[in-house]
């Protein structure tokens, strides 16, 4: 161990995220010869901030094994992430506490529940631009543990460094993220984006994003690139600013990066936009539809979706090049009859193939949380009593809902069992073979490697789609060969689609077998409800131990 007047050794661990979940594209993984979605961007920025004499080494749980070895040599493990990585992240607090070798925790998670990481040594909350230094000092001055605060939305994103990607091996990888802004514009009361980053999108300089991008080019990276943003155009005017000169970058290096985002569904209404983001090379786009009721909309204050055809906006998207994915969630108060039916056709009608559809849950520190504490509705340290934390699908509504609980679930799994069903899945599918109009680019260089690549990740698909799933073949080969007839270049959208169903289709059945055991229970008087979290009229909202889908994975196999 290294004592404090020499610079420390320092272990970056990434924990586990929730496997048994929607967003598990091991499938797609496997295919691609990859091991994990997407690297910690938050972890490798972080390493970037670090002081430069610090040695830094980075493993990722996801697709690397941590050893007791690699925690005793170091002088520091600094981990942490997101509330589907919590299970893990503890455990390996708890193995470093074993081992005798402090550990710093930070990230989304401990910034919302920061009691839940009292075993850590070291707990840095908030955005780690505005508090970093502190934590640094104290380190330095022979400090052993702490607990740092950042002001919160006050992190100056223009003075991030260019994050360690040298630290990664792009081989174990779907994609790569970058991240141009942080915050969103809207007030979503179920959303905890605008509880850890703000309602004003503080946005990187072009210079800064550029930099970035040429960073990846020169370690050899080419493909995948999602910029991982909650919401990209949550700054219109900095984002317009930007596009142009991403659109100079891709043509003088040859296109060699396809982009992909998240951002709210009223970027349908901005031609401009839509063509910068068009000639830019953004091919897939996750946006959040939530319900087609507009009286449900507005009460979750999502206003931004209403008075709007849900199906011509995504339509437009899929005209200005980019395919879809979206969020849907069963189980909001407004919810007066059952939404079945309106929400498997609106699905139906948007064309969105990969549709996530999941039950409400009150996220820790939300506008959603905290209105139900007061209300004396929200359950106690409801995911620790469940096996599948993390798993909005199966441990939704955490909470006393306002219709029957058994109705909200038969709801759910009649969503489920119509959008998966096999000729409906395909039938949207279809209808991105014959909306989504990809450009071309004249200055697109051909990387015969990555030809070879999608040839034989091709060759499997077809054989995991015919052999392996018989009952999918006539679908698949149906839509396939309409593609490479009437829109080849549409074919890359709707083979990614089809991949992403070898998970969602079985899954899908998994989660309505849990929810068939859920009903079952209701009805036989075998389901204990969980304690319900005192009402008080405090603003803050009280502990909860919560899980939540990793909502910033779409597109992970494109």
């Amino acid at each position: 161990m290294s004592d404090a007047n020499t610079a420390p050794r320092v272990l970056m661990v990434f924990p586990k995220f929730y496997e048994n979940s929607m967003w598990n594209f091991k499938e797609a993984m496997e295919l691609q010869g990859a091991r994990a979605p997407a690297p910690p961007l938050g972890l490798i920025t972080l390493a970037a901030m670090l002081p430069k004499a610090w040695d830094i080494r980075l493993i990722n749980r996801n697709c690397e094994t941590l050893t007791d070895e690699e925690i005793q040599a170091a002088d520091l493990v600094m981990t942490g992430g997101m509330l589907p990585q919590e299970p893990d992240c503890l455990i390996v607090i708890e193995k470093c506490r074993e081992l005798g070798t402090p550990v710093c925790v930070g990230g989304p998670a401990p910034t919302s529940t920061p009691e839940m990481y009292d075993r850590a040594d070291f707990i840095v909350a908030g955005e780690a631009e505005g508090i970093l230094p502190e934590f640094v000092a104290a380190w330095e001055r022979g400090e052993r543990t702490g607990r740092f605060t950042a002001p919160k939305f006050k992190a100056d994103v223009t003075k991030s460094p260019i994050p360690r990607f040298d630290l990664l091996t792009f081989s174990h990888y779907l994609y790569i993220g970058v991240q141009f802004s942080r915050g969103c514009p809207f007030t979503c009361e179920f959303c905890d984006i605008i509880e850890l980053y703000g309602r004003a999108p503080r946005t990187k300089t072009t210079p800064q994003m550029l930099a970035e991008l040429d960073r990846l080019y020169a370690l050899g990276y080419r493909g995948h690139v999602d910029f991982v943003d909650d919401n990209l155009i949550g700054n219109k005017k900095a984002i317009k600013l930007f596009l142009p000169h991403l659109i100079k970058w891709q043509e003088e290096k040859g296109y060699p990066f396809k982009f992909s985002t998240e951002a709210s569904l009223n970027l349908a209404d901005d031609d401009e936009l839509l063509g910068l983001m068009r000639q830019s090379n953004f091919y897939a786009l996750f946006t959040g539809i939530e319900t087609p009721d507009e009286a449900t909309l507005i009460q979750t204050q999502k206003k931004q979706n209403t008075k709007r055809s849900i199906a011509d906006s995504v339509h437009k998207l899929y005209e200005a090049g980019m395919f879809v994915t979206a969020g849907f969630i069963v189980g909001f108060d407004s919810e007066k009859d059952s939404v079945a039916k309106a929400m498997s056709t609106c699905i139906g009608q948007t064309g969105i193939p990969i549709a996530m559809v999941g039950l409400l849950y009150a996220l820790p520190n939300t506008q959603l949380s905290r209105r139900l504490r007061k209300e004396g509705r929200l359950y106690e340290n409801y995911a620790l009593t469940t096996a599948d934390q993390g798993d909005q699908c199966t441990q939704g509504i955490n909470f006393v809902p306002l219709r029957p609980q058994r109705d909200i679930l038969a709801d759910y799994r009649e969503v489920l069992k119509e959008v998966y069903d096999p000729p409906n899945f395909f039938d949207r599918v279809r209808e991105v073979s014959r909306r989504l109009n990809r450009p071309s680019f004249a200055t697109h260089k051909v990387r015969w490697g990555a030809v070879a690549k999608d040839l034989w990740s091709l060759a499997r698909i077809i054989w995991r789609m015919t052999v392996r799933r018989p009952e999918l073949a006539k679908h698949f080969w149906s839509v396939f060969l309409e593609t490479a007839r009437k829109n080849p270049a549409a074919m890359e959208a709707v083979v990614t689609n089809m991949v992403l169903y070898l998970h969602v289709y079985p899954f899908s059945r998994y989660v309505i077998k849990e929810i068939d055991r859920r009903i079952a229970d209701l009805d036989a008087g075998r389901w204990v409800k969980p304690p319900i979290m005192a009402a008080d009229n405090d603003a803050a909202c009280g502990t909860q131990k919560v899980g939540k889908v990793a909502v910033k994975h779409l597109a992970a196999v494109a």
